[in-house]
């Protein structure tokens, strides 16, 4: 399994906008979209708020699908004003020890304070790896991005190296590839592939799953131990040149795939 084959630039070539689709900065923009565009919510998240009367345009609630405000307008969500912020996108390379939150109230160490010179902006984590979990995150402001990337329905791929406490048999494989049922439903992982060079105690695994610890559960579940388990790629970002626990800020070609995925 090549991991980095789709990493270079050929990997975002071919991507543009919708026909008429055009980026005016004065253009008037629906009310959804600016609460997302400002890190608040989903679009679909913002139109449940605005239903719920939680929000205010020029110190008027306004409850209407659809409104739209221009760059001039004060949008107030539960009193406060929404700042229309630059968008930010980065990867971290993640390592153990930390927690996906942005808050902890157990106080361990979170991804939070991997980004803390990344800049003023309010940036959350995209998903979730669990404490044991290293490999790429990614980070942004981007509401409407952050849905798209983890809904069930868009479902981002993912590729994974796996190594386990023990080598995996081939019957194994052979059901982990055609697909297992779990407590939670089934479960069926895009491809399985044995990692060339090392033992049959490690693969690697692609799937669009963002179910919780699916992975650990798999192998669990056929009797495994997961021993490390290192994201190598999502949805078409690598980790590749990112040290353990560095970030960098995604380029513009990067964030045009996503935008357009």
């Amino acid at each position: 399994m090549n991991h980095n084959k789709k990493s270079g630039g050929k990997h975002f070539a071919g991507k543009r906008k919708k026909n008429g689709e055009q980026n005016t900065d004065n253009a008037p923009v629906r009310l959804n979209k600016y609460i997302a565009q400002a890190g608040i919510a989903s679009r679909r998240e913002a139109d449940k708020l605005i239903q719920a009367g939680l929000v205010q345009v020029n110190d008027k609630t306004v409850t209407e699908m659809g409104f739209k405000v221009k760059p001039e307008d004060k949008v107030k969500f539960n009193g406060t004003l929404i700042k229309g912020e630059r968008k930010v996108y980065l990867v971290l390379n993640k390592p153990k020890g930390f927690i996906t939150t942005t808050d902890d109230p157990k106080a361990r160490k979170t991804v939070m304070e991997l980004v803390a010179n990344a800049g003023t902006e309010r940036i959350y984590p995209v998903g979730r790896l669990d404490r044991k979990t290293t490999g790429i995150l990614l980070f942004t402001n981007d509401g409407e991005m952050a849905k798209k990337l983890t809904h069930p329905s868009h479902g981002a791929r993912k590729i994974y190296e796996v190594s386990l406490d023990k080598p995996l048999s081939k019957a194994d494989f052979m059901k982990v590839k055609e697909g297992i049922t779990l407590e939670d439903g089934p479960i069926k992982v895009d491809d399985i592939a044995y990692i060339e060079g090392k033992t049959k105690n490690n693969v690697g695994l692609i799937l669009h799953s963002g179910r919780n610890r699916i992975i650990r559960r798999i192998f669990e579940h056929l009797e495994y131990e997961v021993t490390k388990l290192d994201r190598t790629y999502f949805a078409g970002i690598t980790k590749k040149n990112l040290p353990r626990g560095k970030w960098r800020k995604l380029e513009e070609a990067e964030i045009n795939f996503l935008k357009t995925r």
